[in-house]
């Protein structure tokens, strides 16, 4: 600081000119929260997921059209030679998807935005989806009916109907519930999150 009434690069009197220069006030270093208590809420979230997948497996199972034959002179034809069932179990899958992802976001949020979880909130959440959805579409495959139709066939005979395998014939539906899950928690993040104070200015820290 320099005396009233003294010219620059004058040093005041009795002051040391040899003195260093009074050192400027650092701003306080920003403490990181611990990284543990992250990777346990982002595990719980991703644990939480894949135990849905069986919700979601067995809903599919439920819910989907089955996809009909029948014999004929030795012949397995289909009963509904459109293959709408096969879409339809397409679309049933990707909608379960979307209501669990809805709502895993939802519950994720929820459970977090007091005590915080940062960015393992969304690698749990996309993980649990993603996995959830592999169970569930390898459970409702596995429970529904067998995949060989030639025995099938063979125990109804001849002018007999049956249902065929549930199946999976678009896997992109795969990704349905993951990312509605992210597309969720960043709109919920981004409209009712938890606000960090702003930073004074950098000339507030500087005296």
């Amino acid at each position: 600081m320099t005396v009233p009434n003294t010219p620059a690069g004058e040093t005041p009197p009795g002051a040391d000119p040899f003195a260093p220069p009074h050192p400027t006030q650092s701003p306080a270093p920003v403490e990181r929260p611990p990284v543990g208590p992250e990777l346990r809420i982002g595990a719980i979230i991703a644990v939480a997921g894949t135990v849905l997948g069986v919700v979601l497996g067995l809903l599919w199972l439920w819910l989907s059209p089955r996809i009909g034959f029948e014999v004929q002179d030795n012949r397995i034809l289909y009963r509904d030679p459109e293959g709408e069932a096969q879409i339809a179990a397409v679309g049933v899958f990707s909608l379960l998807g979307l209501v669990l992802g809805v709502v895993t976001a939802l519950g994720a949020f929820l459970w977090t935005r007091a005590r915080g979880g940062g960015i393992a909130v969304a690698v749990g959440l996309t993980t649990g989806g993603l996995l959830g959805s592999v169970i569930g579409w390898q459970l409702g495959t596995r429970l529904g009916p067998t995949a060989d139709l030639r025995a099938h066939a063979l125990s109804v005979g001849n002018g007999g109907t049956f249902d065929g395998p549930l199946e999976l014939t678009a896997h992109g539906a795969l990704l349905v519930w993951p990312m509605t899950a992210t597309i969720v928690l960043l709109a919920l993040s981004a409209t009712f999150g938890k606000r960090e104070p702003d930073r004074p200015p950098y000339w507030a820290t500087s005296q």
